[in-house]
Formats: structure tokens, sequence, C-alpha cells
């Protein structure tokens, strides 16, 4: 005969796990009585309050439009505060991503007509759908502020919902533009990114890079890459050049240089590597340790 549990099959444990499972299936009455029970005999149980907050957010959910940024701001906090705390105490973790991930999702639903605030950028659809995993909605979402291209805000939503899709090697466009509008974005983003091989490009600009030491430095970072991976050149040609920002005019111009070089032209080079040692002298001296020739 099987060992009765007492641990497994205990009364408590039963009654939490009727909360759970009516919580994943996002049943609010069934939820509300099963934690009705479990307060009833178990007053004091640790697991209360969160489930109590779970509880409650599928009670008051709404599908009724924020139009307010100050009251879309209370909901994110809320969101991040307590319900996704909530959800990580009590589910278990797969569940507790999904169930704050439908969260944000129904949140993006009911903000899809607030207007973007340069004052209040967050306050958006966009950021909600990038919480909810939609990176197609996400994109649509951006594409309705105009001109989000030169927005520093919803220029790095886009960078993140590119790679989220399609890879980094789809984002080097965005990233490059992200880095020379925005540098402080541009970390950020590496970091909530969190992958390798932008990692390992990190460390090494850091390692390489002679600047100021100020994150201003990383508008710097697409004209670097060009030099130790022009591999990425036809997707770095893709970006859209600033001139008015000399870290992107000179990635425009390594850009050009490792054309001529390919091909062969040796008539414009002398100049156009004079204009990458105006524009950086460090990046230059990076760029000729790379070549074997003297400087001029």
């Amino acid at each position: 005969m099987q060992q009765l549990d007492i641990f497994a099959d205990s009364r408590d444990v039963a009654l939490r796990n009727d909360v759970v499972e009516q919580l994943q299936l996002r049943d609010a009455a069934a939820a509300r009585t099963a934690l009705t029970v479990l307060a009833g005999e178990y007053p004091s149980d640790s697991a209360l309050p969160s489930m109590t907050v779970l509880v409650q957010q599928l009670e008051n959910a709404s599908t009724l439009a924020v139009t307010d940024h100050a009251e879309l701001a209370v909901i994110c906090r809320h969101f991040e505060n307590e319900v996704a705390h909530a959800a990580r105490q009590v589910l278990p973790e797969r569940y507790a991503q999904f169930w704050t991930t439908q969260c944000w999702r129904e949140l993006a639903q009911r903000a899809a007509a607030m207007r973007y605030r340069a004052g209040d950028p967050d306050s958006h659809a966009a950021p909600l759908w990038l919480r909810a995993s939609d990176w197609a909605a996400a994109s649509d979402a951006i594409e309705s502020i105009e001109s989000w291209w030169r927005i520093p805000s919803p220029l790095a939503w886009m960078t993140e919902a590119r790679y989220r899709f399609a890879g980094v090697d789809a984002a080097w466009p965005l990233i490059a533009e992200l880095a020379w509008l925005a540098p402080a974005r541009f970390t950020a983003l590496i970091v909530t990114l969190q992958d390798a091989s932008l990692n390992v490009l990190r460390r090494r600009f850091d390692a390489d890079f002679q600047g100021t030491g100020e994150i201003e430095d990383y508008a710097w970072f697409p004209a670097w890459l060009l030099i130790i991976k022009p591999a990425v050149a036809g997707r770095l040609g893709e970006a859209r050049v600033q001139r008015d920002l000399p870290a992107s005019r000179a990635t425009a111009i390594l850009g050009e240089i490792l054309r001529r070089e390919r091909e062969g032209e040796q008539h414009e080079l002398i100049a156009l590597r004079q204009e990458i040692r105006r524009l950086h002298s460090g990046l230059f001296d990076i760029y000729m340790a790379t070549r074997n020739v003297q400087h001029r």
C-alpha cells in the first residue's frame, strides 16, 4: 500500500492548489470561492495576500478604454509592483509568466487609443505590447507615432520588437540608429535583451574604444562595429544616416571606405580616412590598427 504523504496531501496544500487551479483558468468566481475556503480554514496562510491580489485582479478586469495618461501609469505600477510579484509568489513559473503576459495584453488593448506624449512616453500601448510579447502589435502601435525613428523611446521599442521577432541581424539598422540618437537608451536595451553576442561586443567596445568614458561614447558603437565586424556593413548600410550627428556620419563614411577597399578604389581613400580622423581620432586609430598602412 502506498504510504500517505502527509505534506503533499495535507488539507492546506489541497486548498491552496484549488485556488491556484482556478487562477490558472482565470475563473474569477471559482477562484474567489476557493480563496474563501482557504481563508476560512487557514486565516494565517502565507499565500493568502498574494492570492487575494490575483483574485481581485480577475474580479476587477475591465475592457473599458484607458484614455488618461496618469490613470495608465497607476495601473502599470500596480501590475509591476503587486500583480506580477503576487503571480511569482503563488503560481508555477511558466504559469506566472503567462498570467502576467495576459494582463499586459488586456491593458494594451484598453490603451490602444492613447496618443504618444513626449513628457510621459511609457503611457502608450507600444511598451505594453512588448510586455505582452506581441511584437507585431507593438510594431503597429509604434508606427502610429509620427516620425517615431527620431524619438528615443519609440525607436528603442521598435528596436526591441524587431530583435524579438527576427533576431539581431534584422535589428542591426535600428540598433545603430538608437546608438546614434540615444546612447543611454541603447545601453539599457542591451541589458534588457541579454543577447550573448551583443554582450560580448559591448565588453570588447568598452575595452577597445578610447573615448571620454561617458555614456555618449556608445554613439560610436556602430562605427566601431564596422571596423571589427565588417560583415555587418550591409545591414548597417540600411540605417537612416543622420548627418548632423558625427557618429552617424562616421559610420556612413566607414561604410564607404569599406566599399572602396573591396573594389580596389584607392583614389579617395586618403580623404575619407582623414575625415574619420577629424570626426574621432580614437576611432581612426582603431581603424588604422587593422590596416597595414601608415598614418597620413
